[in-house]
């Protein structure tokens, strides 16, 4: 298996950076919009949000 090159790991890490904030935008926009952390569908983004961060976290792991 071929590891990627350094510019690789930057844009993907720069990926998931992306996709974090935008998600925690959205789940912040919903909030305001329902005023509920526990709408149905400020839930929904909060687990996204979490599957997201937990892979860039294994991802940095991973890559130290």
């Amino acid at each position: 298996m071929e590891r990627p090159c350094k510019g690789e790991i930057f844009e993907y890490e720069s990926y998931l950076e992306d996709e974090i904030r935008i998600l925690r935008s959205r789940m912040e926009q919903l909030f305001d919009q329902e005023n509920s952390f526990t709408s149905e569908n400020v839930i929904a983004i909060s687990g996204l949000l979490d599957l997201k961060i937990n892979e860039y976290m294994k991802w940095r792991k991973r890559k130290n």
